[in-house]
């Protein structure tokens, strides 16, 4: 075999080095780490190695590049010394246009082509051998580290990379969205994304409003007070005396129903309020978040919302905070409340108390809801007055048209989603 043969054979082999380096750089830099933290935990080698070479960034990278500039370095210099033994001078010419568009072509853009879109898979593959090359050249790799940061010091700049957890929490936001158009784990999507919103919402936004809440007078016969728990879809009634927002106390059908079986006498002179447990007030400005861990903590399900003012705002349940995340939990005996009913136009009805939460998490709109709850609500706050019915208003890409009010209250409207949202509702 002629030197010329053996010239080109370590220029191809040394490509292929440049190739395995450039992809490697990249499936490294895009591969899951959520993904190979979940591997490694199922007990594969492969992701155990790619999560330590990730622990010392720097350091792969710092070999990646390394060997990637000595191979192509030396094949440039093979090819340049052929080039000039077969052409003279020109051959120098035709070696950089030459190997410029070989390393450029198969040295970058192919491998790293086919790495971006195949990362996790690549990754797997090189883990290995990457781990070797790390190795051999970590010495080198440790001086110029030692170089660089001599160089940033000098000039009074950071090469450190501090991670907040405000970052943390974007990340893990932005990579649930980037599913947003994946329909099989829409679902899946919607409970991650207010798993991560828990901490934004207060409980004045999912709470039941006092205006729809089941209470009872606690100085009424204990016979009535026991026809209205029975006939109430509700297990926890809150008792009051002489004024409604008096709450004295919190009675479950369950302690009601035991008092009543164990007495001889009859339900007659049954103190209901004796019963009741004290009363949990919160305020409104409470974060679910928040709320969650303090019914943890004292193993209650139920609390009562109150204003800074201390007036009765509605009640709060364990069931609404989890219905947060998972959506409606309907059972024999809930109430249906059926507030939205789409049209054959791709415009809904939708009642003024329906929440605005509960659309966008339903249909994935991004209407606000820092200022207003309900949708009604919405529309009051940006119209700044009370509308008439057949108005219509316009904003955040939404069309709202008045379908029906009660008093000052708006309790039906039309809403027309804009063309993108009407295709994903």
């Amino acid at each position: 075999m002629d030197g010329l043969t053996l010239t080109l054979l370590a220029v191809i082999a040394l490509q292929v080095l440049s190739a395995f380096f450039s992809g490697s750089e990249t499936a490294l830099t895009a591969v899951s780490k959520p993904l190979m933290h979940q591997m490694e935990r199922d007990g594969s080698r492969a992701a155990k190695r790619i999560n330590t070479l990730l622990k010392t960034r720097d350091r792969l990278l710092g070999s990646l590049l390394l060997g990637n500039n000595l191979v192509n370095i030396l094949a440039s210099s093979l090819a340049a010394g052929l080039m000039v033994g077969l052409f003279g001078d020109a051959g120098i010419v035709y070696a950089t246009i030459g190997m410029t568009a070989i390393i450029v072509l198969f040295g970058e853009v192919l491998p790293k082509t086919y790495a971006i879109y195949h990362a996790n898979t690549v990754a797997l593959r090189v883990a290995a051998p990457v781990t070797a090359v790390v190795l051999v050249f970590t010495p080198v790799v440790r001086a110029l580290e030692l170089i660089v940061r001599l160089i940033f010091r000098l000039f009074g700049a950071s090469n450190g990379v501090s991670v907040t957890a405000e970052a943390s929490m974007m990340e893990l936001r932005g990579a649930i969205e980037v599913h947003a158009g994946e329909a099989e784990v829409r679902e899946e999507r919607r409970m991650l994304r207010s798993i991560l919103e828990l901490a934004d919402v207060e409980v004045g936004q999912v709470m039941t409003h006092r205006r729809n809440l089941v209470t009872i007078d606690g100085g009424q016969p204990a016979a009535a007070i026991l026809d209205q728990i029975i006939t109430s879809p509700y297990t926890r009634l809150p008792l009051w005396r002489d004024d409604p927002d008096n709450i004295v106390g919190v009675i479950h059908a369950k302690d009601m129903l035991r008092a009543v079986r164990t007495r001889d006498e009859g339900i007659e002179g049954l103190d209901v309020c004796a019963l009741a447990s004290d009363p949990w007030f919160i305020p409104d400005s409470t974060t679910l978040q928040e709320q969650l861990q303090a019914f943890r903590q004292r193993r209650e399900h139920f609390a009562l919302v109150v204003d800074e003012y201390g007036s009765l705002m509605g009640v709060v349940t364990l069931e609404d905070i989890l219905e947060e995340i998972v959506g409606d939990i309907v059972d024999e005996h809930d109430v249906a409340a059926t507030g939205v009913r789409p049209q054959s136009d791709g415009t809904f009805i939708i009642d003024g108390a329906v929440p605005i939460r509960d659309l966008n998490r339903e249909f994935e709109w991004r209407l606000p809801d820092e200022e207003a709850a309900t949708i009604a609500g919405l529309v009051l706050h940006e119209a700044r007055r009370i509308p008439e019915v057949g108005q219509i208003f316009r904003f955040y890409g939404f069309r709202f048209e008045i379908a029906r009010r009660q008093r000052n209250q708006i309790t039906a409207l039309r809403v027309t989603p804009p063309p993108k949202q009407q295709r994903q509702s």
